[in-house]
């Protein structure tokens, strides 16, 4: 973690436990933390059986909690200023407070799964940018799950966490997300990546070399058309996998994908030749990193944004003009969109040296171009949920 994520963390960690004193009248028994997460490479590629490469980074949701003796559980997230409280034994979504129905999605699914809960209060803040794609949602979902599992000692491995999370978001929340976001919060090592496979769920940690920073440029255009083009995408994968004869699209190479792809059409073509290609940068990306070649990590990075922008189309002219301004930076190995696309955020590898011109340059280059003021954070992988 670098010195500002290590002191944001340690100002929310204080925040938390002072409004936890104030809004219950007593101390918190444990503090939990979850950070948010960033892709580093392998956009669209989950819903397709693929291969992603995220990494948890140091913004982070913390949870201040305490057990009850009652079925009751009592939340108040200070970023709102709101309260919301539910019983164990009637979990239902709320309307009124839309941010409680992680917290419940995760009382809920951990419930059908068999686990006991315990009553609880339970204080929520955070500094992961909510709407920008970081995945403050997942953030809140594990924290609390975490949360939930200290205080009742739970026998909860990583993995059985982050697919109990991403079913409170599925089913109770009624977000169709894959389980990168939780998977990465749930089993994320500082310091290194996380190589998914959205397929048979395996995971292996892959080291990210010293030197560079995960610079994270949010666009600020928030994100439209993502559902209707996410379900567009998602149903044009699904038609050139099944033209081909595949399962997934996982399931062909590139050169095998090249001498058959004349039996797709012209944009379904585009679209399978993204994610065919991109699983494939995934894999080498990978290779470059243990091999600690960041050099070529980063062209993997321009590539995939380059596939992202003219065979997948989900760029747009705000993410474009945030990667042309990094481009034209120096100590900037690579820079791509991240995230669902429309709009949020990009991810750049910028030499540790550079980043502070980068943040002036991208910024001043990016206002010129658009008239929007960026926020850029400078992370580094950071460690998944952790108790304080």
């Amino acid at each position: 973690m670098n010195s500002e994520g290590q002191s944001g963390l340690e100002v929310l960690r204080r925040q938390a436990a002072e409004a936890f004193e104030r809004v219950f009248a007593s101390r918190p028994t444990l503090l939990v933390a979850a950070p948010g997460r960033v892709n580093l490479i392998g956009e669209h590629t989950d819903y397709n059986e693929g291969y992603v490469l995220p990494a948890a980074i140091d913004r982070h949701v913390v949870i201040a909690a305490a057990p009850r003796t009652d079925r009751r559980v009592c939340l108040y997230a200070l970023d709102f200023r709101g309260a919301s409280e539910f019983s164990l034994d009637d979990v239902r979504p709320d309307s009124q407070q839309p941010w409680s129905n992680y917290p419940r999605g995760v009382a809920w699914a951990l419930q059908q799964a068999g686990y006991q809960l315990t009553g609880c209060e339970l204080c929520i803040t955070g500094n992961v940018p909510i709407g920008a794609g970081l995945s403050s949602s997942a953030a809140i979902e594990v924290a609390t799950a975490y949360a939930f599992q200290l205080l009742g000692d739970l026998a909860l491995d990583g993995v059985r966490r982050a697919l109990l999370c991403q079913k409170a978001e599925n089913e109770f929340v009624g977000m169709r997300c894959g389980i990168m976001d939780q998977y990465i919060i749930s089993l994320g090592k500082r310091g290194h990546a996380l190589l998914i496979d959205c397929r048979s769920l395996e995971y292996r940690l892959v080291p990210i070399p010293t030197g560079c920073s995960l610079v994270i440029c949010d666009t600020k255009k928030r994100r439209g058309l993502v559902d209707s083009e996410y379900n567009t995408r998602r149903r044009e994968c699904e038609a050139g996998a099944k033209a081909l004869g595949l399962r997934a699209l996982r399931d062909i190479t590139p050169e095998a994908f090249q001498a058959r792809q004349d039996v797709l059409d012209e944009v379904t073509r585009k679209r399978c030749r993204h994610v065919v290609t991109e699983n494939q940068r995934v894999l080498e990306a990978v290779q470059a990193l243990e091999a600690g070649d960041l050099a070529r990590f980063g062209q993997l990075m321009n590539a995939s944004h380059l596939s992202l922008r003219d065979d997948y189309e989900v760029s747009c002219p705000e993410l474009d003009a945030m990667v042309e301004a990094a481009w034209a930076q120096d100590g900037v190995l690579g820079a791509r969109m991240t995230g669902a696309g429309f709009g949020g955020c990009t991810v750049n590898l910028v030499l540790s040296e550079a980043t502070e011109a980068f943040q002036r340059n991208v910024a001043r280059r990016y206002i010129q171009a658009t008239g929007l003021v960026p926020e850029i954070y400078v992370c580094s992988a950071e460690e998944g949920v952790q108790h304080l």
